[in-house]
């Protein structure tokens, strides 16, 4: 599997917003924040869900995964997306850092791997308290 998922209490706008606080306090920043929904309307008139792909880093566990492997930026950062399904349920998913990271095959990289979908297991269960 490369992923995990919660269902979240609120509206979409609210589960963002709840997001990053959560990734914040296990110390990652969001690079980058992608509105899926609004691309592609601008780009193709598709109309879709709220969608948006935040690409969350952790500073000190990057340069450690940098450091054992220099092309590992391949890999990063953590994606971690919010979408809203048709019935109005939002659902927060994360990529699984110890499957992708183990893409590597190098130990050192699979235990940071590890730890870095520790933290996001508890973003996930610090969101699913919330709900």
């Amino acid at each position: 599997m490369y992923g995990f998922t919660v269902n979240v209490a609120g509206d979409f706008d609210g589960a963002v917003t709840r997001t990053v606080d959560e990734l914040k306090k296990e110390g990652f920043g969001v690079l980058v924040e992608i509105d899926v929904a609004a691309t592609l309307k601008g780009k193709l008139g598709i109309d879709r869900r709220p969608y948006k792909i935040l690409g969350a880093c952790n500073p000190q566990l990057a340069n450690q995964a940098l450091e054992a492997e220099p092309d590992i930026g391949l890999l990063l950062p953590c994606n971690v997306i919010v979408r809203e399904e048709e019935s109005g349920q939002v659902v927060v998913g994360f990529m699984d850092p110890s499957a992708v990271l183990g893409l590597a095959g190098r130990a050192q990289l699979q235990a940071l791997g590890d730890e870095v979908r520790t933290r996001l297991e508890r973003v996930r269960d610090a969101l699913q308290r919330a709900a």
